[in-house]
């Protein structure tokens, strides 16, 4: 094992210079998926629970899901609830029971609902609740994928150590090229942040910078 002196950040940032891999590249068409964006992990001024990496998160977010309603591709939104008995949490949602708890983000409640500064089509936007890590996970995620024909799965949101490491892996392992804009993921610390978009990067996905996503997404890459 290597060992080093250098920061969480220091090496990702050494990894984004220095390409250790061939990227797998955009595909045909792809689905945005924002993992998440909701009031408990987005709102600081309310929640113990909620981070911030980069404050134009969530307006690089909504640049991409209007451009992806232009050109017609799926656009899904994620969020956590519970039932009031918990009994729907499993191991991972009740390994702790406090206020601040995972399984006391309850169906209804301000910590559930999305952030206000989400610009969501309800209209044709698709909405799935989610119960672990994964987007995939128990959701019809993977049907909607597979009825639009997609090739690529983009992926927003939070954590950046838990959901996103989670949904990115699953993707890969599904068979779809993986991207992460680097400005529209966050975590609580730094150093988590940053040392898993460094493994996602060596392993998993293309972790990029939005511009490039955005730009080919408008067909200027």
């Amino acid at each position: 094992m290597q060992t080093t002196d250098k920061t969480a950040k220091e090496i990702f940032n050494d990894v984004m210079a220095n390409p250790q891999r061939v990227p797998f590249g955009f595909g045909n068409k792809a689905v945005l998926v924002n993992v998440d964006p909701q009031k408990a992990y987005t709102r600081t001024d309310l929640f113990k629970t909620a981070y911030e990496t980069d404050p134009k998160q969530l307006e690089y977010t909504n640049q991409l899901a209007h451009g992806f309603r232009e050109k017609g591709w799926p656009v899904v939104w994620t969020h956590v609830a519970f039932l009031d008995s918990a009994e729907d949490a499993g191991v991972w949602g009740t390994r702790t029971d406090t206020p601040d708890s995972l399984q006391n983000i309850k169906y209804g409640s301000e910590r559930a609902e999305f952030d206000e500064r989400c610009e969501i089509d309800r209209s044709r936007d698709v909405i799935y609740t989610k119960r672990m890590p994964s987007a995939f996970f128990e959701t019809p995620l993977q049907s909607l994928l597979v009825w639009h024909q997609v090739d690529t799965v983009i992926i927003t949101g939070g954590s950046t150590s838990g959901c996103i490491r989670a949904t990115a892996v699953e993707s890969l392992s599904r068979g779809y090229r993986t991207i992460v804009p680097m400005e529209c993921v966050a975590d609580k610390h730094e150093s988590y942040h940053y040392a898993n978009l460094t493994d996602l990067h060596l392993k998993y996905a293309d972790v990029l910078p939005v511009a490039n996503v955005l730009a080919w997404l408008n067909g200027d890459a």
